[in-house]
């Protein structure tokens, strides 16, 4: 596999081939899979009681420098896997008794990705676990092979993304990006148990010392889908990370009192079908080992 690749926003088009990395995702065209195990970090309706098959790729199209994951979102380390390496690893977390097999951070890998879903049997949803900064035509190709979406809405304020994502464009491409996730879906289903069958579930982490950022994140998702269209998750578990010195909003975590303010005016804008954290919630345990189990 080779191509010049301008599957996401950032349409860099370098040329990928199988094992060399290129790009700024400073990925190869074959997948680098950094751990495939039963996962237990998500939402309720996502990691259930029997966990969610999660597929942790390397590499990512963003530089988030609060990156939680940044041991493998720069590209380094997991394990080179063929298309037919990587259908066999969803079909052996299938055969765990996950609720669902979670592709992790899978966007710039999303041909190879596309590929090994192609006419794959699994019996369970796919989820598509992302930051949100997608190409509508990357989606497409999606359509079908993928049941739930689960993206990032990081930003509303084009200044925020630059200096924290090097991406100006995000708020628009996220915006688009979500629609076409929801044509896809449709409104929100959940099966028997209360997991998440198919539909969207949109994430926002609440970034410190930026209440505005968030506020017009939860407007936009009032405005935009109908009532019992999407779910929300208002995420509070942010932690300083090393490397982010140079931004002292970055350097705390999100006080009780910001949380209470976010989750108050969610409700007051009608967002009622979602989740959100308590400030105690920002922690480091949630992050697995990227070792390569599973793989």
């Amino acid at each position: 596999m080779e191509y010049v690749c301008i599957d996401c926003p950032r349409r860099c088009g370098a040329r990928r081939g199988d094992t060399l990395p290129a790009g700024f995702c400073a990925s190869p065209a074959l997948p680098r899979v950094a751990r495939a195990a039963p996962h237990f970090g998500e939402e309720p309706c996502i990691s259930g009681t029997r966990g969610s098959g999660a597929v942790f790729f390397t590499g990512c199209n963003l530089r988030c420098v609060f990156c939680q994951n940044r041991e493998i979102s720069r590209g380094g380390g997991g394990e080179p896997v063929t298309v037919e390496r990587l259908r066999d690893i969803l079909l052996r977390l299938r055969d765990q008794g996950v609720h669902n097999i979670n592709l992790v951070t899978a966007t710039h890998y999303a041909r190879a990705v596309g590929q090994a879903l192609d006419g794959l049997e699994l019996g369970i949803p796919v989820v598509w676990n992302s930051s949100g900064y997608e190409n509508v035509a990357t989606l497409k190709m999606l359509e079908g092979k993928v049941q739930v979406y689960l993206p990032d809405c990081k930003y509303s304020d084009p200044r925020l993304a630059r200096a924290y994502s090097m991406a100006p464009d995000y708020p628009e491409r996220a915006a688009d990006a979500i629609l076409e996730m929801y044509r896809q879906t449709g409104p929100f289903v959940f099966d028997g148990e209360g997991i998440l069958h198919s539909g969207v579930l949109i994430r926002h982490l609440i970034l410190p010392g930026a209440p505005d950022n968030t506020k017009a994140v939860i407007d936009w998702v009032a405005r935009a889908f109908p009532e019992n269209g999407v779910l929300f998750s208002l995420m509070s578990q942010f932690t300083p990370m090393p490397g982010t010195e140079r931004f002292p909003a970055l350097q705390k975590r999100v006080s009780r009192r910001e949380n209470e303010t976010l989750k108050n005016y969610m409700a007051d804008c009608g967002i009622t079908n979602g989740f959100w954290q308590e400030p105690d919630s920002a922690t480091g345990e949630f992050i697995p080992a990227f070792d390569g189990t599973g793989v």
